[in-house]
């Protein structure tokens, strides 16, 4: 640590004394990562069986509405989490990317079930291998399909992971996917 650092944080403890509880003194970045946590805005990319266990993530015994992510948006443009739940297949390939580089910067991907992750037990020409060949991923929760609450548990991990990033990780730019 500095020492213009030190004495920074020094004067901060003085304030702190000086007014006791009536300031409060923070950081403009955790203010804005502590609102970006409870508000997910989520895209559902829905293509196969994952599909239903995503709905029963959404109704209310699990209340996904805790994590700030209860109303799914209908256009990736007004989107900042994309959930990619199923299969993807060469064809739907150059959709997703699309889909992806619509949303607007901070945009985060989940990566739902052992198909969008490894391309699940399918082992031919049709299917990519993980998404993560498309664009990058934030978050992986594997299982055929995952139990609702194991998405739970990628949430927070996803909103811990929203904690620590600062304003220069953005923007990331479009996927870094070349045509072949």
């Amino acid at each position: 640590m500095g020492m213009t650092e030190e004495r920074g944080e020094k004067a901060e403890e003085g304030l702190e004394r000086i007014l006791g509880n009536s300031i409060l003194l923070t950081k403009l970045d955790a203010i804005i990562d502590w609102g970006r946590k409870y508000s997910f805005f989520l895209y559902p990319f829905v293509t196969a069986c994952c599909g239903m266990e995503f709905m029963s993530l959404a109704g209310p015994r699990y209340d996904l509405d805790r994590f700030g992510s209860a109303l799914p948006r209908f256009s990736p443009r007004q989107a900042d989490l994309l959930m990619v739940v199923g299969t993807i297949s060469h064809k739907q390939a150059p959709i997703l990317v699309k889909i992806y580089n619509q949303m607007t910067e901070p945009k985060w991907v989940f990566s739902f079930g052992v198909c969008t992750t490894s391309g699940g037990f399918y082992d031919n020409y049709a299917t990519v291998l993980g998404i993560d060949t498309l664009i990058p991923v934030d978050v992986y929760v594997p299982g055929c399909p995952p139990r609702p609450e194991m998405v739970i548990d990628g949430l927070l991990l996803l909103q811990k992971k929203v904690m620590r990033e600062k304003w220069s990780d953005w923007p990331r730019g479009p996927a870094p996917v070349t045509k072949k």
